[in-house]
């Protein structure tokens, strides 16, 4: 039998198809690629050197009819080491395929991974012969076949939808249901326990942060620490094997599908935060793992009158080139892949603004907007993008088209800085609680364009925001000059852990406070895991090195946690109750169906409306918002008209009690209380009437309703 074959140049990657593997890699500029297979038993051993045969439109390929699933892999590339002309192909490296579907291991640091001798006085401009393979994790063979049964997509609408971030092995590593060897897995955050808990909250989505495969930065593995977010990418079609509880030979790949489909079987969908603005090689003194080598020019920006340098609009060193068509390819199969193959949801997009770069400027029509559009699978699932990115004019919240939702930053601050008690006008708290229609209405996006947060991986625990005025990142070993820096002044007394009463009841009313407002606000709440049962990282709010209790979630509960968790699963009931909190279109402010009381109304204490004045002054910290829920102008499934009761909002951000007179009519239902941040318990048949004065406490927010049936 013939052993090498030409094999075709589409797909690209490893791919089995039950007698062999064809092996494609794409590499414009290469003169020669190599595939390398390597001992199942040991994976530092080189057991055989394919000379890749054929070349088709800058693709290399051959056919192996004798490798099957599980067999470890990775590419040589053969060209010119050209550093100042862009160029950086070094044979000697042992590379990774950008297509692998799982990597057998992760990478263990030696000056061997570097293309050029470390230490040399010319740096990268000459090349190292040292080979990098021992250290390398090999890419792997794998059966792609799967039983996915009856998985279907959740399909949840956007504005129906509570997503909740968490982290694939610091939500489930201390789990004490589970077994320690299954703890910190996919198949961990399948566990019944798990699941269940995630039914019980109320949550419709996870939002994962990054499972494709990447690096630990060698300068962290140094310090004793790791890449713990996972921001670093260098396999974009492979799960992290980290995070497997099965095995490093393609089991990872399974166990990912089966997590999906046990999560979609509850209910909950799978959105992905993935990272292709960047990849871990770093700048040009960065490792050589895989794309560096296999085609520099082609995979990266490069700084256009000095190729050796890379274009950094990400703060790590380099820029995926997404206006190359091969490395757009690269990164619409792979999100192609993880919708068809692995069955998610959705995706949010690490700082995206870099992705629409087309060359210098943010470009709301660059070719990746284009692409996504009129994909036919990419453009039914959720696309979230964090909509910056570390360049000249990369801050682009608003800016998104159609299609896509975006983490809203002004929204965090807007909503912190109300309840911290800065001078925030009121005007701002009510286009925030309303949908931040300022943002999105001007192209035509709907209120669920805006993915609301008070906090997330990236910065404090709800826990420690309102606990701590500084950062204490003093475990990441930068002398706590890492992380955004904070004066807080929440005028919650003392910083950190503290039993004095009143300074613990003033932290847990100022968390039910951003997380009534949060859950209560139109657009879409996103909340950042283990924020509803109390989680804290001590103070540190730039936790991304820390693989450890400093960032894991902690199952057990104080009776403080309990009553959180409690008043946060009855929020998110409240808000799956009630359409007229979740609506589909921005508010009009005018009569509608409803006996003519408008679709929203904003009122001062005395009951009468807000005026530009109050609406402007940064001193005025009380407002009541109400929203008709007999003036929804939207349809159901079956296209009867939705209706909902009317909803009263009051908030008091002041230190001092302030009456509020109720509006309506005398003859006018009675307003019945839902929810009091000042008394977390509610207290059944609580109400009263329109004109009576309802006496807020300080720093509270209320809701009330007056029932549809009574209206």
């Amino acid at each position: 039998m013939q052993e090498i074959w030409p094999g075709k140049p589409y797909p690209l990657g490893a791919t089995w198809d039950g007698l062999g593997v064809n092996f494609a890699l794409f590499s414009e500029h290469a003169t020669a690629v190599d595939v390398c297979l390597f001992d199942a038993q040991d994976p530092t051993r080189e057991v055989k050197r394919i000379r890749m045969p054929e070349q088709t439109d800058y693709v290399w390929h051959v056919y192996l009819p004798y490798v099957m699933p599980g067999q470890l892999y990775g590419y040589r590339v053969h060209g010119p080491y050209a550093p100042e002309q862009g160029d950086r192909f070094n044979p000697n490296k042992l590379l990774i395929d950008p297509y692998a579907k799982a990597l057998s291991g992760t990478v263990q640091w030696s000056d061997a991974m570097q293309a050029y001798p470390v230490g040399h006085p010319q740096k990268d401009l000459v090349l190292d012969t040292a080979d990098s393979a021992a250290g390398l994790p090999k890419s792997v063979v794998i059966d792609t076949a799967f039983d996915w049964g009856d998985d279907k997509h959740p399909n949840t609408p956007l504005y129906q939808s509570v997503i909740y971030e968490l982290h694939v092995k610091g939500f489930t590593k201390l789990h004490p249901e589970l077994p320690q060897h299954v703890r910190g897995t996919y198949a961990a955050l399948a566990s019944p326990p798990v699941i269940e808990y995630l039914q019980s909250l109320g949550i419709t989505a996870v939002e994962l942060l990054p499972v494709h495969q990447f690096v630990d930065d060698r300068v962290l593995v140094d310090r004793g620490l790791r890449n713990y977010w996972g921001y670093n990418t260098t396999g974009y079609f492979a799960p992290d094997v980290r995070y497997s509880a099965g095995g490093t030979r393609g089991e990872q790949a399974r166990e990912f599908k089966t997590m999906v489909k046990t999560l979609h079987a509850a209910g909950i969908e799978v959105i992905l935060d993935v990272v292709y603005n960047h990849t871990a090689e770093g700048n040009h003194l960065g490792p050589t793992l895989s794309f560096r080598g296999i085609d520099n020019a082609s995979y990266y920006r490069l700084v256009p009158n000095d190729p050796r340098f890379y274009m950094d609009f990400t703060g790590c060193g380099n820029t995926l080139n997404a206006v190359n068509p091969r490395t757009l390819q690269l990164i619409m199969d792979s999100l192609r892949y993880w919708v068809l193959e692995m069955h998610v949801d959705g995706f949010r997009f690490d700082l995206a603004s870099a992705l629409a770069r087309e060359l210098h400027d943010v470009d709301r029509l660059s070719s990746f907007f284009d692409i996504i559009h009129q994909d036919p699978v990419l453009s039914q699932v959720k696309l979230i993008a964090e909509p910056w990115d570390v360049g000249a004019g990369g801050y682009q919240v608003g800016n998104f088209p159609v299609l896509w939702a975006e983490w809203n930053g002004k929204y965090r601050d807007s909503v912190r800085s109300f309840w911290r008690g800065d001078a925030v006008g009121v005007g701002e708290l009510a286009f925030r609680l309303s949908g931040s229609s300022d943002l999105y209405q001007h192209n035509g996006r709907r209120p669920y364009a805006s993915i609301n947060f008070v906090t997330a991986h990236d910065g404090f625990t709800l826990h420690d925001l309102v606990s701590y005025n500084q950062k204490h990142n003093e475990a990441n070993g930068e002398n706590n000059r890492d992380g955004e820096s904070h004066n807080l002044s929440w005028n919650c007394g003392v910083e950190g852990p503290t039993e004095a009463p009143e300074i613990v009841s003033l932290r847990e009313k100022q968390k039910r406070n951003l997380l009534a407002t949060l859950l209560l606000s139109q657009g879409v709440p996103m909340m950042c895991g283990g924020d509803e049962r109390g989680r804290t990282q001590r103070g540190n709010n730039n936790a991304y090195c820390q693989d450890n209790e400093i960032s894991w979630v902690d199952w057990t509960l104080s009776e403080r946690d309990e009553k959180l968790l409690d008043f946060t699963k009855r929020l998110i009931a409240l808000r799956t109750a009630h359409p007229v909190l979740k609506r589909r279109r921005f508010f009009q402010g005018r009569q509608i169906h409803g006996g003519g009381i408008r679709d929203i109304a904003w009122f001062q204490p005395d009951g009468s409306d807000m005026t530009e004045e109050a609406w402007d002054n940064g001193l005025v910290r009380t407002l009541g918002m109400r929203l008709n829920g007999m003036a929804i102008e939207e349809t159901d499934e079956r296209g009867e008209h939705i209706t909902d009761d009317m909803l009263l909002l009051l908030i008091n951000g002041n230190d001092q009690p302030q009456g509020f007179k109720l509006p309506g009519p005398p003859t006018s239902p009675r307003w019945e209380v839902m929810l009091d941040t000042n008394t977390p318990e509610l207290r059944e048949g609580r109400t009263a009437a329109p004109g009576e004065i309802f006496e807020l406490h300080p720093r509270t927010l209320v809701l009330l309703r007056q029932p549809k049936e009574l209206l």
